[in-house]
């Protein structure tokens, strides 16, 4: 009902179940997808990583009641755009499904820190010595755009921090993409906080 009140927005489908998404979603073909994190026959967590794998997939947001579930966080790694409470305002989340279907991360940068650092914690994980390792493949500005996602700012936000234009952060954001083998700015942000560029 909030996202048809949008006049910009059209609900395409709906899926009781993480199944009926998968059908839903190779139906209609949507932009972006909300998805439950508990849901009957198929959850969510498995919906979504189906559903990222898929060629041209749809950006993914999932639904949950904890603001720190560990299964969002996996949802995140296997590949979901970002994650909303259920209890978020009507205006937020339509401001959220319109900046993930712009292609940019749905997570504030006080979300970001706490929920990567509440599951990422540990110093001497595995995680973080691959994070490490994979920033000897950037160059010096990479890494300063790599902190800049890391912290949950936005292109343009980045721009004016590191003094250049939005097109050129793109480049860079795309060239990370790339480099670190990332699906999207979320598993990008990751990488920033498992190579301890936020620590401090």
């Amino acid at each position: 009902m909030i996202l048809s009140s949008a006049d910009d927005l059209q609900v395409v489908g709906e899926a009781e179940n993480g199944a009926q998404a998968l059908e839903a979603v190779a139906a209609h073909r949507p932009d972006v997808v909300l998805m439950d994190v508990r849901m009957p026959v198929m959850d969510g967590l498995s919906a979504a990583k189906a559903i990222t794998s898929r060629p041209a997939a749809p950006a993914v947001v999932m639904l949950t009641t904890f603001d720190l579930d560990e299964y969002v966080f996996q949802a995140l790694q296997a590949g979901a755009t970002g994650f909303l409470l259920k209890d978020t305002p009507p205006r937020e989340l339509l401001a959220a499904v319109r900046v993930v279907a712009a292609g940019e991360a749905m997570l504030s940068p006080t979300v970001t820190r706490r929920l990567v650092g509440h599951f990422a914690a540990d110093a001497a994980n595995p995680r973080r010595r691959e994070a490490v390792q994979s920033l000897q493949l950037l160059t010096d500005r990479e890494r300063e755009v790599l902190g800049a996602v890391g912290q949950g700012m936005s292109n343009a936000e980045i721009g004016r921090s590191l003094y250049m234009s939005e097109a050129t952060v793109k480049t860079h954001v795309s060239r990370l993409l790339t480099k670190l083998g990332a699906h999207n700015r979320v598993q990008v942000a990751i990488v920033a906080h498992d190579a301890g560029l936020l620590d401090g």
